[in-house]
């Protein structure tokens, strides 16, 4: 299936203040290459729906925004003439069609012509398995069924841009971890420009070549899902995506001393303390470590274990470990703490 050709989005100084005076997003400026998929990830009322409302033409931007599809300013072209496909939470189908009159719909809108909106109806339930549903009416589908519905409606008008708006969120665990796979599949497959919106940070890490963390109406940081990870731009980001520990220690004689423990260390000690994931601490035999601490729990969550421990610090820190052996509430255990794995965050 060919979309209509792939096409950047750019926002320009796009803010979002509402008749009440809510500012629900500051002034951005993005640019969103063609192709590429990019998550808005964020807490509830952070901006990452307006955002993408202001992308989809649901909304405008105030007075000097401006939105970009490739060279052509969209700012005042309605949704309906911007060629983009949605997705959302809720599946907005109709209950008084089938399966295939759903997908067709937008086709059928567009006054294409029957035999080719039979192939890409066809062609839209093939791309997302769910061809033997097409004579079905959408109250005798699951949740996991009917958003594969939604999902090819979406894309059998070969839209320029896609959007999904929390899609998976109604969904349960296991649903969503495999509609995950399937709409990663989907993206790679069509090479379409996507804006995708969720609260998840595992669906973020999964689908996006980029992340947008969102705070407060401002986009906090953006960059691939390993460079928000391993290099977060301010505390925020750090502690909406994954966990992080957090110290404060004093330098002795190129020595940074912390509870438990003490690296390598030049230069002088972040005011802001010092961060690190939980998978740093590297477990070891007892007397090789350079950070050692109590075992207050211990989750064994299949493939790794999560330990909570006592180092003595304010915070408790988490640990990611691999091992496969029993940690006894109490127990005091050694870890190797790399110093390149400490991240200097102002809060």
């Amino acid at each position: 299936m060919n979309t209509a050709g792939k096409v950047s989005i750019r926002l320009e100084q796009c803010a979002r203040t509402y008749e009440d005076g809510t500012r629900a997003l500051e002034a951005t400026d993005l640019t969103i290459q063609a192709g590429e998929t990019v998550v808005f990830l964020g807490p509830s009322g952070c901006g990452k729906t307006t955002t993408l409302r202001l992308v989809a033409g649901l909304d405008e931007p105030d007075e000097g925004g401006k939105v970009w599809f490739g060279d052509e300013d969209v700012t005042a072209v309605p949704i309906e003439r911007r060629n983009v496909g949605m997705v959302f939470q809720s599946y907005a189908l109709f209950p008084n069609m089938s399966v295939e009159e759903n997908v067709a719909y937008g086709l059928r809108v567009r006054k294409v012509p029957f035999d080719e909106r039979s192939k890409r109806v066809r062609e839209s339930l093939e791309m997302m398995h769910i061809s033997d549903l097409a004579k079905r009416r959408i109250d005798q589908l699951s949740g996991g069924q009917r958003q594969r519905v939604a999902l090819a409606r979406a894309i059998a008008p070969r839209p320029r841009v896609l959007l999904l708006d929390e899609p998976l969120t109604a969904l349960d665990a296991k649903l969503r971890e495999s509609l995950r796979v399937e709409i990663d599949r989907l993206l790679r497959s069509l090479g379409i420009t996507a804006v995708y919106v969720t609260h998840d940070q595992g669906e973020a890490m999964a689908l996006g070549d980029r992340i947008a963390v969102m705070d407060k109406g401002r986009i906090a940081q953006i960059g691939t899902p390993e460079e928000i990870y391993r290099a977060p731009a301010n505390a925020f980001v750090a502690d909406f995506i994954g966990t992080m520990n957090r110290l404060f220690g004093r330098i002795e004689n190129d020595l940074l001393v912390f509870p438990g423990g003490q690296v390598n260390w030049t230069g002088p000690a972040p005011a802001a303390g010092l961060m690190f994931r939980p998978e740093d601490l590297k477990l070891t035999e007892t007397g090789c470590g350079n950070f050692s601490a109590q075992v207050v729990s211990a989750f064994f969550l299949g493939d790794h274990v999560r330990l909570v421990l006592d180092a003595g610090a304010q915070d408790l820190f988490i640990a990611r470990v691999f091992e496969r052996r029993n940690f006894a509430k109490g127990e005091t255990i050694e870890f190797t703490l790399n110093p390149q794995s400490l991240v200097s965050l102002e809060s």
